[in-house]
């Protein structure tokens, strides 16, 4: 049998090229001041990539990163404020592209959803137990709960037994 080194450490070089790939995506911008690079990795953080799996534009490789995350660049070098890029790409992408969506009418079943599902799933496991719980059988009259009383003592003489 074969030692896993060589696969562990292929797969840890693997991801340390694939992180060194995304932060040399985002040094390929050029700012006038740090604080706009700042602004503009706070703000590929905060926004969400719209065809990946729960990745940033940071993070993301995906051609509409690159793309989006070039927007964002062009929008912070012409001085626009955080709030004003974000609202561009709600009113274009809607509240998908932000990872903390606001809490509004059309967001309910984002932000309650998981509470509404975890509430009947709660409920469906109580009407179960119950269900369980419940006698199948009409509880024994008080001939039934004698006779079985002697039957297990062992003095009940069954009349149709007569062998």
């Amino acid at each position: 049998m074969r030692s896993p080194r060589p696969i562990v450490g292929l797969l840890a070089l693997l991801a340390l090229l694939a992180s060194l790939s995304v932060q040399a995506s985002l040094d390929l911008y050029r700012f006038d001041n740090p604080a706009q690079e700042a602004r503009f990795r706070a703000l590929t953080h905060k926004l969400r990539c719209l065809v990946c799996q729960n990745e940033s534009l940071a993070d993301s490789d995906a051609d509409l990163a690159h793309d989006l995350r070039q927007e964002v660049y062009e929008m912070v070098r012409k001085g626009q404020s955080d709030q004003q890029i974000i609202d561009y790409l709600v009113a274009r992408y809607g509240d998908f592209v932000l990872y903390d969506p606001p809490v509004k009418p059309a967001n309910y079943p984002l932000w309650f959803g998981p509470f509404v599902v975890l509430a009947i799933a709660a409920l469906a496991a109580a009407i179960a137990i119950r269900r369980h719980n419940r006698p199948d059988r009409p509880p024994l009259t008080e001939e039934e709960r004698r006779r079985a009383e002697r039957l297990l003592a062992g003095t009940d003489n069954d009349e149709g037994d007569k062998s």
